[in-house]
């Protein structure tokens, strides 16, 4: 319908929406794109980025958003590794796609999910509640109830734990990147699901993240790439170090995998 649309991501806004359309989505490094403007979710994730039907055109529209030179083609075959222990609990479309697109490749030592999800989740809720908190006690109707649950969750967060959770991104962000050492992408789903009917409720919204709200906590570059199946589409992440080295990575990717649909 459009050449590349733009998307907000911090805690997977880019990513979970193209996984569940199956185009491209990229959330490029924290800090990459100016976010002046934009109504805040959370100074400290939030993120800016394209969606594009595929991964030249998300190239091209970061290049067009943030000024740096972007190229997207495909150069060498990347090494691609699975983070040990992340991956489970997936649905059957999605589980079939990841055994796809993960045969045969190594497991690395990363950071461990939990710390990651559950503390970037403590610096959402508290930053979002402090920048909304004045119109969700005048305006509470002009929020969705699901919305509106969350940002009341930010209010009873403790300082001291809102305290650690900040003094510990550094830290997490200094150890993912350690953790990258001798590969140039990390390969993961965007979801644990496939895209929910329209009914669903709040019990989809953990297995939607699950994978995504890590990697806005690393503030690394991730590349939301639709898996080369049939049915219902599935997103697979490709987490990288640099922005470059995430789209080089996702663009070999789609090449190869254009062979598997054809």
């Amino acid at each position: 319908m459009c050449d590349w649309a733009v998307g907000t991501d911090t805690g997977g806004s880019i990513r979970i929406p193209a996984s569940f359309c199956g185009v491209v989505g990229f959330k490029p490094a924290l800090g990459s794109i100016d976010t002046a403007g934009v109504i805040p979710l959370s100074r400290s994730l939030d993120t800016l980025g394209p969606l594009a039907p595929n991964v030249a055109s998300a190239a091209r529209a970061y290049s067009m958003m943030s000024g740096e030179a972007m190229s997207g083609d495909a150069t060498r075959k990347p090494r691609l590794a699975v983070p040990r222990g992340w991956v489970a609990d997936l649905d059957d479309e999605t589980a079939r796609a990841w055994q796809l697109v993960s045969a045969g490749l190594p497991e690395v030592d990363f950071v461990e999910r939990g710390p990651l999800y559950n503390l970037g989740l403590t610096v959402l809720l508290v930053e979002a509640a402090v920048y909304h908190r004045r119109w969700i006690a005048e305006f509470p109707d002009k929020y969705g109830a699901d919305v509106l649950a969350n940002l009341r969750r930010g209010l009873e967060v403790l300082a001291v734990d809102f305290d650690e959770a900040i003094e510990a991104l550094p830290r997490l962000r200094e150890e993912a990147m350690h953790a990258m050492e001798g590969i140039d992408a990390l390969l993961l789903p965007a979801s644990a699901i496939v895209a929910p009917t329209i009914g669903a409720g709040l019990e989809a919204r953990e297995p939607a993240t699950r994978f995504t709200r890590p990697f806005n906590t690393s503030g690394q570059p991730v590349v939301s790439l639709p898996a080369p199946v049939r049915g219902l589409p599935v997103g697979i992440q490709v987490v990288g170090k640099t922005n470059s080295g995430a789209i080089a990575a996702a663009a070999w990717l789609e090449q190869e995998w254009k062979q598997l649909t054809a």
